[in-house]
């Protein structure tokens, strides 16, 4: 499968993942409506969020460093695990969020 992002095909992995970030708002937006997302300001939170990690650290965090950073950065002292399924139901904020902010897949167990 790919994207087409700005009039250009990009390319992903077996699970959907970008293979080069996209830090467009096009992205986002192309993604969130192919998994079926209807985005509200607290996914654009999640995404904000996961995007600066991502550009400050080159991988995003796992899921409770991912909670902890929204709740204390990220403008979300709401965020908790429940929240972030609910908003991210195919495998939560640190899967499907990384997926729909444009970014590759995640590095899992190890990688943090």
């Amino acid at each position: 499968m790919s994207y087409v992002i700005n009039g250009v095909e990009k390319e992903t992995d077996s699970y959907n993942y970008l293979l080069e970030p996209d830090f467009s708002d096009e992205a986002v937006q192309v993604i969130a409506a192919a998994d079926n997302i209807q985005l509200t300001d607290d996914h654009m939170k999640v995404i904000n969020f996961l995007r600066e990690k991502y550009k400050e650290d080159g991988h995003t965090p796992n899921l409770r460093n991912l909670i902890k950073g929204l709740q204390d950065e990220g403008d979300m002292p709401h965020a908790d695990s429940a929240l972030l399924f609910e908003l991210f139901p195919d495998g939560g904020a640190a899967k499907q969020g990384c997926r729909v902010a444009g970014l590759p897949q995640p590095k899992g167990k190890g990688g943090y």
